[in-house]
């Protein structure tokens, strides 16, 4: 877990058409979603999806998913930690940290830029400090930490279409391997890939393109689930669609990073609607 979300921005890659002479019928308006991508057939009979689909993908090859805020509801754990922590040592003048200035500064950036964020004038303070932080979490994550609502439906899908999958996570080792154990996912994912451990952590891309060149995936058959702005900017810059996940952040904010959507947990509609017009393109590309 760690500091402000950094300021890389690429342009999000507009899906091109895809084949398929599937008729659009009455079922797709019956879905808001769908009616929302706005498709257009074109003379050729193709169907052109706009950025809000998945259905470039096809044949999807992986999905790689955020631990913290996306496979389980942590953040208000992290939140507690930190606020009480810093009140303790009269951060702020002793005033509690606000949820919000945690979601707009802390939540779901690197250890040692948080350590920065916090204490700028005493860096090896501040690395003791989350230090210290992370473990206070770990304690608190074995009696409360409960998965995102549908996490079992989205990984029972995953799992029987074969799909490759990992953990992209800027969480330090420890932590992203106690969630990972307690929601009973420690044999789900192919890979764990750590923040510290790349060259650079989110928002930089190097964590989600580590993660495809573990899994010997391409950026162009695989897709992210997201719950923070700089995790989102890292997908976006790795130049693969992210579903945002808004839980306990900003959805203002998650969209200023460019999701492809956001959903509020799995068992949004809206996922599963964008999930069953990929598999469609998926069986006309066969």
């Amino acid at each position: 877990m760690a500091a402000a979300a950094g300021t890389l921005h690429l342009r999000l890659l507009l899906p091109p058409c895809v084949n398929t002479h599937h008729s659009l019928g009455s079922s797709s308006s019956s879905v808001p979603f769908l009616s929302s991508i706005n498709r257009t057939i074109s003379r050729s009979g193709h169907i052109c999806c706009s950025k809000g689909s998945l259905a470039r993908l096809a044949p999807l090859e992986a999905v790689l998913f955020d631990v913290d805020g996306t496979l389980c509801d942590s953040d208000l754990l992290h939140y507690y930690a930190f606020r009480e922590m810093l009140q303790e040592i009269g951060y702020n003048g002793g005033t509690p940290i606000t949820e919000e200035f945690y979601s707009e500064n802390i939540s779901g950036t690197h250890d040692e830029d948080c350590a920065v964020f916090l204490f700028p004038d005493d860096r090896e303070r501040g690395l003791k400090f989350v230090e210290d932080k992370e473990a206070m979490f770990r304690k608190l994550a074995k009696d409360q930490l409960k998965p995102l609502n549908g996490l079992n439906k989205v990984i029972k899908w995953v799992e029987s279409r074969g799909l490759k999958r990992a953990a992209v996570t800027n969480a330090p080792r420890p932590n992203a391997e106690l969630m990972i154990s307690m929601l009973g996912l420690s044999d789900f994912f192919d890979a764990v890939i750590i923040g510290s451990e790349c060259e650079h952590g989110k928002p930089h891309p190097d964590p989600y393109l580590e993660g495809l060149e573990a899994l010997k995936a391409s950026k162009d058959h695989t897709f992210i689930f997201e719950d923070s702005v700089s995790g989102i900017k890292a997908g976006v810059a790795a130049e693969m669609p992210v579903i945002g996940i808004t839980n306990r952040n900003s959805e203002h904010l998650l969209m200023e990073a460019k999701p492809t959507f956001l959903i509020k947990d799995y068992d949004d509609p809206k996922l599963w609607a964008a999930l069953d017009e990929l598999e469609k393109a998926g069986a006309h590309s066969v």
